[in-house]
């Protein structure tokens, strides 16, 4: 009788400091603006809504709207799954598989045979394949065709019409990190899915986060799933230069590759509302930079109504996640949002 009540005690006494430590925390912070933006504007997000902070090893700030809504919710993330696709392209340039510089015709010769063939793989993931693109709205992004593997969809996207020379116009689209994708399926001899699953969502515990489409190529470009605290730990692999819980996931200057702008300066075709002022990395929009031209914080708003950032001169990863697809990924919130957690945390 006396052990049973000695561990009860001592759960009690756990549970005691664990709520001691949230309050400790919570008490460096008045994030209480935050939760009033968020609740103002939760229909305009779509009602479902997770707003994660993170910084210093540790949540700082966690926010759920919406009735059976919150942090391990799956749903689809739109353009989000961009920055992944990215990331896993880098996992083969780490181990030295490829190059971002390598034409693709050098892996898929089909583009060769339509004079495609030296578009690179950082063309792809930059988006100034000059490819022709849709324009992006999200009535023609549901209704994308259906193919059964991602090689029959880069066989016809290798087809279409050229807009521009490549690498003379910015175009955000589809086509091109889908063809990346399909290039490390051919240097990593697995689907897709798998290799996302083995490079990235393992090592990073995003146990609820897929490329699945049901048996359909999957869309590297805009079609995962996943939650807000898988997410969060795909931000916290960045924020610490690739290393996630004391494993290397990314180089450091693979994470820093993808943060860089890329060929800056270019005629903008299309750019989504959500990100007019951003310049473009490697999956990822670069949304401030300081005075030498140096990203500071990065982002990949998606069309979802998603939107992770991290800010590097304040230390932090957020996330502000949705649950429906939606055309009005409100950047006023997140920008707003984004204000009221700098005026809590300060530049290093």
């Amino acid at each position: 009788m006396s052990l049973k009540i000695n561990r009860i005690c001592l759960n009690c006494s756990l549970a005691a400091a664990f709520l001691l430590l949230l309050q400790t925390v919570s008490a460096q912070y008045d994030f209480s603006a935050a939760d009033q933006l968020l609740q103002r504007n939760q229909k305009a997000l779509g009602n479902y809504v997770t707003a994660l902070v993170w910084k210093d090893g540790k949540p700082v700030y966690q926010k759920e709207l919406g009735t059976d809504f919150n942090a391990k919710t799956q749903a689809p993330i739109g353009h989000c799954s961009q920055w992944l696709t990215a990331a896993i392209v880098m996992s083969f340039v780490d181990q030295g598989k490829l190059s971002l510089d390598d034409p693709v015709g050098k892996y898929i010769p089909i583009f060769n045979s339509y004079m495609k063939g030296y578009v690179t793989i950082r063309h792809c993931l930059s988006h100034v394949t000059g490819i022709e693109n849709d324009r992006g709205f999200m009535a023609k992004l549901v209704q994308r065709k259906k193919y059964p593997s991602l090689e029959a969809e880069v066989n016809a996207i290798a087809a279409k019409e050229i807009s521009n020379n490549t690498g003379k116009e910015f175009h955000y689209g589809n086509y091109g990190p889908t063809i990346a994708a399909r290039v490390v399926e051919i240097v990593g001899k697995k689907n897709f899915e798998r290799l996302a699953t083995e490079r990235i969502f393992r090592p990073l515990k995003m146990r609820s986060t897929t490329f699945d489409n049901n048996g359909e190529a999957p869309n590297p470009s805009f079609g995962a799933l996943s939650t807000a605290n898988d997410y969060l730990n795909f931000l916290i692999m960045v924020l610490n230069k690739g290393m996630f819980e004391g494993k290397r996931v990314l180089s450091e200057e693979s994470i820093a590759e993808m943060q860089k702008p890329q060929f800056t300066g270019l005629p903008n075709k299309f750019t989504p509302k959500m990100a007019e002022g951003f310049e473009y990395g490697l999956g990822e929009w670069i949304q401030e930079k300081d005075a030498s031209g140096n990203s500071t914080v990065i982002g990949c708003p998606g069309f979802s109504g998603t939107w992770p950032y991290i800010d590097k001169c304040r230390g932090y990863a957020a996330i502000i996640f949705t649950k429906d697809l939606n055309d009005n990924a409100r950047k006023d919130v997140v920008m707003q949002f984004k204000e009221i957690i700098e005026g809590q945390i300060v530049c290093k």
